[in-house]
């Protein structure tokens, strides 16, 4: 929706403190939009760039791997989650969210509109955890990590986010992955450090794709593969 036509004061729907700050979910005209900490995060105005963010990675996997199964970092208004459900080729789906008032807002609230059909799949998972946690310790590995938790490597929603795009952060995002797995970074800018970071942590067929926006810089998304 253009700016101009959003030209009633937002409105708070739902504001919680959560285990990592303050979150807040409001309607500005008809868009709903999530706000964490006081910075926007993100709205249901497109979706293109979270859409592209599950293509990309799909695109990137060898045509023959049968059922890739995928994890999804961060749940958001459910644009990555819903597209991911809709596509037939993915396997297993899990959604890593770590605030209960997102999951909250999808499972009954405002955003369940948006993702009542990808949830009721048999294959999608929500696990309600720290995205950088969940890399550190789990067990299972994945096809493709798509993850969109900040406003990119470079913008953090919290300073605990910065260590995913580290060495080390990476280098849990590499033991997630089978050989030949996909990395997908979103991000609302290109950082050119980032690429080099992801080279230096081992992966190959490092590039950025672009989103064109109506003004200012595109969103990108940052792809990466895991060695064979």
């Amino acid at each position: 929706m253009p700016d101009s036509l959003l030209t009633e004061p937002p409105v708070v729907l739902d504001r919680r403190t959560g285990p990592y700050g303050e979150v807040v979910l409001r309607r500005h005209g008809a868009l709903l939009q999530i706000i964490a900490n006081g910075t926007f995060l993100m709205d249901t105005s497109d979706g293109r760039s979270e859409r592209l963010l599950i293509d990309a990675a799909l695109a990137e996997l060898p045509p023959d791997r049968a059922a890739p199964s995928l994890l999804i970092g961060g749940l958001g208004v459910g644009f990555s989650l819903a597209h991911a459900a809709a596509e037939p080729r993915w396997g297993r789906i899990t959604v890593v969210e770590r605030e209960p008032a997102v999951i909250d807002w999808h499972r009954d609230g405002p955003l369940a509109p948006f993702t009542a059909e990808a949830l009721a799949d048999p294959r999608t998972t929500i696990a309600e955890a720290d995205l950088v946690r969940h890399l550190h310790e789990a067990a299972v590995t994945y096809d493709a990590l798509c993850l969109d938790i900040d406003n990119g490597p470079d913008w953090t929603v919290t300073e605990d986010n910065d260590s995913l795009y580290s060495p080390a952060g990476l280098a849990a995002c590499r033991a997630r992955l089978t050989p030949g797995g996909v990395l997908a970074v979103w991000s609302a800018q290109p950082s050119a450090n980032f690429e080099g970071t992801l080279r230096n942590a081992g992966f190959r067929a490092v590039r950025t794709e672009e989103i064109p926006v109506v003004r200012g810089v595109p969103d990108v998304v940052h792809l990466a593969v895991r060695a064979a």
